[in-house]
């Protein structure tokens, strides 16, 4: 078979699913991954035929994605932050608007870094806390792009932590002399319990914050395969992990520490209120490439 027709079918069978662009993307995608094709192959190389070996796996994985299955499940991985994660439906797929929050805080985790320089080898490491990590991103993009600094992650989910204490950057924390980041279990909203990793300069934490009755407007791919739990919040208390992170940072953030969380855009004043309410002195209402509320940044 032609991988130009293989694309011009694949693509057909997906547009009922997304735009046709979207769906273009991820047949590519998908050949990239099966049969190590680029995404320009077909164009230059008109009469590339697919390997008759890679004709069922392919099969097999259009199946699937015409179910609704995220490509990123199908080949198990995602890009974030310039990094290959590890992912399965155990964890969400890291969104590119959530890089924007670890691009900002690098920059503050370098900052401070810089600034403990003159102290030496007594220099204290950047500490970094990742509330509800998921797949890990957040804290591996964090260690991997400030070497040196200690970064923890927390989730409830035994699953999630393996997926996030398995992902593969062997080879990068030795190039780099990064330190990988420690994965706790620990349910956020349980605010008051044990926590003896000391204090932080950094907290970071991207919750469920999807209210129910948002349900409708979903994809049917996230919808019908990412975990419900770390995605969706009760319509009745939708800020419910906003006032568990405004506690963690209290009882946990160093006294010039700062915070920053991902939101849901349409309660995004209500979120900055509430970090004001609970005694943080400077909040902002950072917006995305979208021009839509996607953070708070909060500091005592």
């Amino acid at each position: 078979m032609l991988l130009v027709d293989f694309i011009k079918q694949g693509v057909a069978a997906l547009e009922s699913l997304y735009p046709t662009a979207e769906a273009r993307n991820i047949v590519l995608m998908l050949c990239e991954e099966l049969i190590g094709t680029k995404s320009y192959t077909h164009i230059v190389e008109p009469q590339f035929e697919i390997d008759k070996k890679s004709v069922q796996p392919l099969a097999e994985a259009m199946v699937r994605l015409q179910a609704g299955e995220p490509i990123q499940y199908v080949i198990g991985r995602t890009e974030f932050c310039g990094y290959s994660f590890h992912v399965n439906r155990d964890v969400l797929i890291p969104r590119p608007e959530t890089e924007l929050l670890v691009r900002e805080a690098i920059k503050i985790a370098g900052r401070i870094k810089r600034m403990r320089i003159p102290y030496g080898k007594s220099a204290e490491p950047v500490r970094v806390l990742d509330l509800c990590t998921g797949s890990g991103n957040i804290a591996w993009s964090l260690a991997l792009a400030v070497p040196g600094s200690r970064v923890v992650g927390v989730d409830i989910s035994e699953a999630a932590l393996s997926v996030a204490r398995n992902q593969n950057f062997s080879a990068l924390l030795k190039s780099e002399g990064a330190l990988a980041p420690t994965f706790v279990a620990a349910d956020i909203l349980d605010t008051e319990q044990e926590f003896n990793y000391g204090q932080f300069d950094l907290v970071l934490s991207n919750p469920p914050y999807i209210m129910e009755k948002e349900k409708p407007v979903l994809r049917r791919n996230v919808l019908d395969y990412e975990p419900a739990g770390a995605l969706f919040v009760p319509d009745e208390d939708p800020l419910l992990y906003y006032r568990a992170v405004a506690r963690w940072s209290e009882r946990f953030l160093s006294p010039e520490g700062k915070g920053l969380t991902e939101i849901n855009e349409v309660m995004g004043k209500e979120t900055e209120a509430l970090f004001r309410e609970c005694g943080y002195s400077q909040t902002d209402l950072v917006k995305d490439f979208y021009d839509k509320n996607r953070f708070v940044f909060y500091m005592r």
